[in-house]
């Protein structure tokens, strides 16, 4: 049994809507987010750190992953959820916030595919792991954890922890994160 930490990344220079740049890093508020939450995490540290490879997760795994002197596993698995290719940038936003409102059972089946990934891909960690990740992956698997088909479950604030637990090949919830709402723009 492995105990997982999934964080939310800290507080974005940019977001979907509102920023050129496709892959933003963090904010001052951001940085000092991913800061607390290393010191939270190095409390009990975890045998691995993984990261979304999107800028935002990265850096906020820095200030835990140069407490345990180890680099972190870049997972396309916990990434931010693929858009379809049919959907252009423009509009992103509301595609998202329409998809935040419903179930997975009614998502596209693509997306379902994404979202039994992520699933998969935690319940295959064998080590105490952080998981450096995104809003709606998140969601997953606390979805997965307590057998909720909602898309949005829970609404994790910027570097919140929210703790599971691998039990063979299913997830667990062990304690929610810190919650927050979020604005899809």
């Amino acid at each position: 049994m492995a105990r997982l930490y999934l964080i939310r990344h800290g507080e974005p220079s940019g977001t979907w809507g509102q920023s050129a740049d496709p892959d933003p890093g963090l904010t001052e508020l951001g940085r000092s987010q991913a800061e607390s939450a290393g010191e939270r995490l190095a409390k009990t540290p975890p045998k691995l750190i993984v990261s979304s490879p999107l800028r935002r997760a990265r850096e906020t795994a820095i200030p835990l992953a140069r407490t345990m002197n180890v680099d972190p596993k870049i997972a396309e698995a916990v990434a931010e959820i693929p858009t379809p290719a049919s959907i252009p940038f423009a509009q992103r936003g509301d595609w998202l916030r329409n998809l935040m409102m419903g179930e997975w059972s009614a998502a596209d089946a693509s997306l379902q595919t994404w979202r039994d990934g992520v699933v998969a891909y935690l319940a295959s960690l064998q080590d105490d792991t952080a998981v450096f990740s995104h809003f709606v992956a998140i969601n997953v698997a606390l979805g997965a954890a307590i057998g909720d088909d909602r898309v949005v479950c829970f609404k994790p604030a910027h570097a919140s922890i929210t703790v599971l637990e691998t039990k063979r090949c299913a997830i667990a919830l062990v304690e929610l994160g810190e919650t927050a709402d979020t604005a899809v723009r």
